[in-house]
């Protein structure tokens, strides 16, 4: 009902998101499994020199300079 009302399917509101940010240098947001290597690595004690940075998941779509 809302796709109707909208004039669009959920994938056409995925790209238009997409297109609105330009596009996602991978293709594809990031996946919940990989946010959790993330955390299960920064937990780990290997990580235990890392502090304060800031990790961006976000397939590359933010430009970091």
């Amino acid at each position: 009902m809302l796709q109707a009302a909208n004039g669009g399917t959920l994938e056409d509101a995925r790209q238009s998101v997409l297109d609105a940010l330009g596009g996602i240098p991978i293709g594809r947001g990031a996946q919940p499994d990989e946010v959790a290597d993330l955390i299960v690595y920064l937990a780990a004690d290997r990580a235990a020199a890392i502090h304060g940075a800031e990790f961006v998941i976000d397939g590359g779509t933010i430009r970091n300079v």
